[in-house]
This record gives structure tokens, sequence and C-alpha cells, in this order.
């Protein structure tokens, strides 16, 4: 039978950070929005 303690700890070891994944999640949008601007500046300077 597995210790609780042992059980509880694997847990909290496995699990991601809270911080870590909002973090991850607006840097990937950061870096869309500025290649959907960049992608932007391309397209309307190959207008002209």
């Amino acid at each position: 039978m597995p210790d609780e303690k042992s059980t509880a700890r694997r847990f909290i070891e496995d699990k991601i950070p809270r911080g870590l994944v909002i973090r991850l999640f607006v840097y990937v949008v950061a870096g869309h929005l500025f290649a959907a601007f960049v992608y932007l500046l391309f397209t309307l300077g190959a207008e002209r």
C-alpha cells in the first residue's frame, strides 16, 4: 500500500507550477501578436 505522504508529494512534484503555465500562455499570445504585426507590415509593404 503506498504511503499517503509519498503519493501527495509525487502529485505536487509532477504538477506544473501555475505561474509557469500563465507565463507560457502570455508568451505564446504575445509571440503570435508580434508575428501578426510583422505579417501585416509585409502585406502592406508589398502593396506599394
